[in-house]
């Protein structure tokens, strides 16, 4: 399972979220929730799952399969 940072951060911002705000919520810090948005690092399926949780969206908003 791969993020999609740009979905991530657009979705949050669409929250009215702050970097800080949802890596609190999220239980992980704001550099590594930075670092997905960002894509340069792969986010664990619990961290997609906890911001997909806490963004209260569908896991598959804030990831890209690949085939």
């Amino acid at each position: 399972m791969t993020p999609n940072g740009d979905a991530l951060r657009s979705i949050r911002e669409a929250r009215g979220l702050s970097l800080r705000r949802l890596a609190d919520l999220i239980e992980r810090t704001p550099g590594y929730l930075s670092r997905i948005e960002r894509n340069l690092q792969p986010a664990g399926e619990e961290t997609l799952r906890r911001c997909a949780d806490v963004l209260n969206v569908p896991l598959g908003a804030i990831t890209r399969e690949t085939p």
